[in-house]
């Protein structure tokens, strides 16, 4: 079930907002500019499928959305236990940082956390199979699909390179772990 919780950016303790609707979440991050929606496929592609299959399942979705982002390219990415250098791959994910692209990740099968650092506050958006988050250039934001992973999500890009993350330094992601396993 996707959910999304908001916090005081110096309070990890006090929740300010718990809504596990997707339109709720959906209304909740618009005025920031975040794009959350679910996507329904006429056919949902196995967990093992060919990054053919499963950017075929979604190309009308597809698109559409890089219609309307300018986006060049799309890709699938799966992380899990078998993910060389997983460990530090997560210690990347986890550390806030930002991009000079929007991230758009649609989560095909599995679940991760986008956790948005905006404003003085904290948007845990607990993203799962079905959910599309489209996070703009330059908000600071930091990722988690938990300590034993198992997602496949398509990639958007508008930047052929791929991710690329610059780092803000601050450490408020230590304070605010996202582990996925809270909330399942």
């Amino acid at each position: 079930m996707s959910r999304l919780t908001v916090y005081r950016d110096d309070s990890p303790e006090t929740i300010l907002l718990d809504v596990t609707t997707p339109g709720e979440i959906a209304e909740t991050l618009r005025p920031h500019n975040i794009r959350f929606e679910r996507w329904t496929p006429p056919v949902t592609p196995a967990k093992d499928a060919t990054t053919d299959e499963i950017l075929d399942a979604y190309r009308p979705y597809l698109d559409t959305l890089m219609g309307e982002t300018g986006a060049g390219s799309a890709d699938v990415v799966r992380i899990n236990a078998s993910t060389p250098n997983l460990p530090e791959l997560r210690k990347k994910f986890l550390s806030e940082h930002t991009h000079s692209e929007d991230e758009v990740r649609f989560f095909v099968h599995g679940q991760g956390a986008f956790v948005l650092h905006i404003h003085g506050r904290i948007y845990s958006v607990l993203c799962t199979a079905g959910d599309l988050i489209s996070v703009p250039e330059g908000i600071p934001h930091w990722f988690d699909a938990g300590p034993s992973p198992d997602v496949v999500a398509l990639r958007v890009f508008t930047d052929t390179t791929g991710w690329i993350a610059q780092y803000t330094g601050d450490d408020i992601a230590e304070r605010f772990p996202a582990d996925v396993s809270i909330f399942s």
